[in-house]
């Protein structure tokens, strides 16, 4: 039987990271909601008033008067619309884990009500919501999917660190398992998305929309990561090639780099997993995964390649890795391919050293094993990798990058975050 959801009717946002913790503040600055989380650390830090992502200020989360913060499921039981916005990574193997999804769909199911609507936020590959979660809603809940309680999937678009282009900024995809349903989403989502939103005609369309964003722009970045060897191989410049190319009105403007983090360097591989299970073996898809995931072992060979023809010694040689993140101006550590970078360069039998302030010092030694330097002494590396151009790299400027090599050291800008003309290589 399907109920009417009222705009004051309690949300429940399941998982307050990068993705939930923006849309519980922002529904929570007019309507109930309940965020839960299964982190005590993570509601502490919040109920402080600190958002170590980054993401929300305090006087934000103070203003989200209507919210409240748990990590006892029986909290959100009084709810009527729950979202789910917990991560969906890839496993040793490059296959999608479900894992925290499917977890988390068991814990809404045994708090949902008759009416109810559960809408997924998590990147998935088409069709993961009504084959994978509904399933375990359906077992969990005693209730039929779409009688008893609907679905919907509204893909998160959050870009951490970005401070211009927000939650409310952004163009907000929805959808939902009825006609009915898909428009209640829609509105409710309208309410504070002042962007807009667009409809999708199903949950499907909705998942595979997502899935694209990124899977176009990996390509996009594998393209010119190829062009900047064969460019590299040919002696020039590449980012003069690429600053030429760009006068022309419809070139894009990709820049070659690591590709890691929680969407470009992951979206890829659920979709691919989809088409295989379907019959269907990619091509273009994975080669500019390969391409991507080869990067790392490509700026470690040139950085070793660099240092020998200035005569410097390899074996036992000190390097300075210049940001952990896996992208500037953000504290965020997932899936960054800085960390392969590390393992190729101590494979050649370099000694690595790691600066990055944004990056929280306790969580880089639980998943990587780092440890990171808060002042990299002077005038004691051989070699010196940007890896990362956050704007604090920038605003240090080439002269006092450089004190902290040693009087013949070589210095590699990945990210052309300084002119050309003081650094060794770039990529």
């Amino acid at each position: 039987m399907e109920e009417k959801i009222q705009m004051e009717d309690k949300i429940a946002v399941i998982g307050l990271g990068y993705v939930g913790l923006p849309l519980a503040v922002e529904f929570g600055k007019h309507r109930p909601v309940v965020g839960f989380d299964v982190n005590p650390d993570r509601l502490t830090e919040l109920k402080a008033g600190c958002d170590s992502t980054g993401e929300v200020t305090g006087s934000e989360l103070a203003e989200a008067k209507y919210l409240s913060l748990s990590s006892n499921p029986e909290d959100i039981s009084s709810a009527r619309i729950y979202i789910v916005t917990v991560p969906t990574p890839i496993d040793d193997h490059k296959r999608p884990d479900l894992t925290p999804l499917l977890k988390a769909s068991h814990t809404v199911g045994r708090a949902l009500k008759p009416g109810d609507i559960v809408i997924y936020e998590s990147t998935v590959y088409p069709g993961a919501t009504e084959e994978d979660c509904v399933p375990i809603l359906e077992r969990t809940s005693g209730l039929e999917y779409n009688r008893d309680f609907f679905c919907g999937y509204s893909p998160e678009r959050i870009n951490p660190g970005d401070k211009e282009r927000r939650l409310t900024t952004i163009t907000k995809i929805t959808s939902g398992s009825t006609p009915e349903i898909a428009k209640k989403v829609d509105d409710l989502y309208a309410s504070v998305i002042t962007a807009g939103t667009h409809q999708a005609p199903s949950i499907r369309v909705a998942e595979a929309a997502k899935v694209i964003e990124n899977t176009q722009r990996d390509l996009n970045i594998a393209l010119i990561n190829e062009l900047a060897i064969i460019f590299n191989r040919m002696g020039i410049n590449t980012e003069d090639v690429l600053d030429a190319a760009g006068t022309k009105w419809n070139f894009l403007p990709f820049r070659p780099g690591l590709v890691g983090g929680h969407c470009i360097g992951v979206d890829p591989y659920y979709l691919t997993h989809k088409a295989e299970a379907l019959g269907y073996h990619p091509q273009v898809i994975l080669s500019g995964r390969r391409i991507n995931d080869g990067m790392a072992n490509y700026v470690a060979g040139q950085m070793v390649k660099e240092m020998i023809r200035k005569n410097i010694g390899i074996s036992g040689a000190r390097v300075l890795i210049l940001g952990l993140a896996f992208k500037e101006n953000c504290p965020d550590i997932r899936n960054t391919k800085v960390i392969d970078v590390i393992r190729d360069l101590e494979e050649y039998g370099l000694s690595v050293d790691v600066h990055d302030p944004w990056v929280d010092k306790y969580e880089a030694k639980e998943a990587y094993n780092i440890e990171l330097i808060e002042t990299p002494p002077l005038g004691t590396y051989d070699g010196i990798i940007l890896c990362v151009p956050h704007m604090l790299f920038r605003d240090l400027g080439v002269e006092r990058i450089r004190q902290w090599g040693k009087t013949a050291h070589t210095l590699y800008d990945l990210k052309y975050l300084l002119p050309a003309i003081e650094t060794d290589i770039r990529l």
